[in-house]
């Protein structure tokens, strides 16, 4: 199995200070599992080797909350009310902000906001790594058994080539870890990597 920097891309799925920042909303529920799998290290030593080897890094962020957002919804899920309830990610704001060292630079894609799990629903993502000519798609960020989850399962739908990072996501629990990566994992990623494995893999 072999990266090429022409057709994959790194997507980087929601790094907002609320999750992976001291002080953010949502990162005392991930600690104990990002300091586990040492989550900030590997997504810092991920976006590094991709930018250095020509890799193309793709932001896939959440929606940002705004007042009135999910009123009058049918069909908001708890997930959409209790984020909603707890403003996480606010819209300018510090925790909707990206995390300073996981920012876009000049040339990088920030794919359309995404209101569920799938950063492919409802958003740019699939026709902006199709006019890039993208067919591989590496998963990294935030968190494992939902929009990693949901992204990559999209994403295998439509015909990409997903692999799944183990060590640079994390989860509100081990047991989330062990059912997105584990169970769930091997049902639709045709590539489950630790980060030492894929550095391995785009040095190459």
């Amino acid at each position: 199995m072999t990266y090429d920097s022409s057709t994959t891309a790194i997507l980087l799925v929601d790094p907002y200070n609320d999750f992976l920042a001291v002080g953010g909303k949502l990162w005392p529920r991930v600690q104990e599992v990002a300091d586990d799998v040492r989550l900030l290290d590997h997504l810092r030593q991920v976006v590094a080797t991709a930018r250095s080897q020509g890799y193309r890094i793709v932001f896939v962020p959440h929606h940002r909350w705004e007042p009135g957002d999910y009123v009058g919804f049918d069909n908001a899920t708890p997930y959409q009310l209790s984020s909603a309830h707890a403003h996480v990610f606010a819209k300018d704001t510090w925790g909707g902000s990206f995390h300073d060292e996981f920012t876009p630079v000049t040339g990088e894609i920030v794919a359309h906001e995404h209101w569920g799990s799938s950063g492919f629903a409802n958003t740019d993502l699939d026709l902006q790594l199709r006019q890039h000519g993208i067919r591989r798609i590496v998963l990294v960020g935030m968190i494992a058994n939902t929009c990693i989850e949901t992204t990559g399962k999209f994403g295998m739908e439509l015909g990409y080539h997903v692999t799944l990072v183990t060590d640079a996501t994390s989860a509100f629990s081990r047991e989330a870890m062990h059912a997105a990566h584990t169970i769930n994992g091997p049902t639709y990623a045709h590539a489950s990597l630790t980060t030492d494995e894929l550095l391995a893999q785009l040095v190459a």
